[in-house]
């Protein structure tokens, strides 16, 4: 079968492969919506080092999207049934989860998240993603929904980061978490706030940004902070960092001289350059660092159970930006021009 792969060969330069797939040992999927990530941007506009470029580059963008079964001779999957696509690929199953005491961990791999693994690959990140005629893929790698807008369905693997993020720090901080600060006041920050609403109702949880605007999006918190107003007296027991680039730094050392000893703090924002921390005060308060990144199947099965609430739903709507359908190259730019003018997550209906 003769698949047509749309790839980024050089920044803001689009051009079609075709290649021949194989479907007999994988699912066959027609991508539906997909989702912009700064990610994608980054390599969109060439603003990543040139050496990494270079290595990437040609390679289809991508890693957020959602479509619908074509066909599947493996028999898991009905024709016509709407999934969701992990991007992350390793290159064999997980036979257990990270933290069953009962796992043999005689296999190094056993103790490791799929989307740390040194095996895994990650599509659009060295690997082609979605942007794609039809996507060829494992059935482990599928999940079916029902009763999710396609246009939210289409922000699924963003939701997994979060609920994989907030998973990891149910396991490992300390069970007081009675304030969680979160930092920052974008999409990643908005969705990190609706996980922790979803699956600690009882904690105070606390958002910390440099945008009034942005911020009053964040109602369902306890309350909201301005990077320069917070309050002397301010605590919290675990934060999330979710800033990323040239405001890591100040976000980081916020949520250190903020944190109440022994706290968790999540690192998720992406930065292109070393961060100076202070780490005298980490050493002084016993404080935990996480860096957390990605997803995997565990994560992508609970954000679906939670964006089958309509409460989810609805809150995570309110950050999403249709775009116009994308149906050839120069849609392709307008929809990557237009995400650099939305405050959010921008997604488009797939139509090539």
């Amino acid at each position: 079968m003769i698949n047509y792969i749309y790839q980024l060969t050089s920044p803001q330069f689009f051009s079609v492969k075709y290649v021949d797939i194989d479907i007999n040992k994988k699912v066959i999927v027609r991508p539906r919506y997909m989702s912009i990530c700064h990610a994608d941007q980054r390599y969109y506009l060439g603003n990543r080092d040139l050496k990494v470029l270079n290595e990437k580059l040609p390679m289809a963008l991508i890693h957020e999207c959602c479509g619908q079964v074509v066909m599947d001779k493996t028999g898991q999957f009905q024709p016509g049934q709407l999934v969701v696509m992990i991007p992350n690929q390793p290159a064999n199953s997980l036979d257990v989860l990270p933290g069953d005491d009962s796992a043999d961990l005689t296999e190094g791999h056993n103790i490791f998240y799929e989307n740390y693994r040194s095996d895994s690959k990650f599509l659009s990140s060295g690997a082609d993603g979605f942007m794609r005629e039809f996507v060829d893929i494992a059935p482990d790698r599928l999940i079916p929904f029902e009763d999710i807008p396609l246009q939210t369905a289409a922000i699924t693997e963003f939701v997994s980061v979060a609920c994989h993020a907030v998973s990891r720090l149910m396991k490992v901080a300390h069970n007081r978490r009675e304030n969680i600060g979160v930092w920052g006041d974008g999409a990643l920050s908005y969705v990190i706030a609706t996980v922790l609403r979803a699956t600690m109702p009882k904690s105070k949880i606390y958002v910390i940004g440099k945008n009034q605007r942005k911020l009053s999006r964040f109602s369902f918190v306890t309350k909201t902070f301005l990077t320069y107003n917070i309050p002397k007296d301010f605590k919290v027991d675990h934060a999330f960092e979710c800033v990323g680039g040239e405001g890591s730094p100040d976000a980081i050392n916020d949520m250190i001289q903020y944190a109440n000893p022994q706290a968790t703090l999540m690192l998720m924002g992406v930065s292109e350059n070393r961060v100076p921390i202070n780490t005298r005060l980490v050493l002084e308060k016993g404080i935990s660092l996480i860096g957390c990144s990605r997803s995997g199947r565990a994560d992508f099965e609970s954000a679906i159970s939670l964006m089958a609430t309509q409460r989810v739903r609805r809150r995570l709507s309110s950050i999403i930006y249709e775009d116009a359908p994308v149906k050839n190259f120069d849609d392709m730019h307008r929809a990557f021009a237009a995400d650099l003018n939305t405050p959010f997550k921008t997604v488009f209906e797939w139509k090539v």
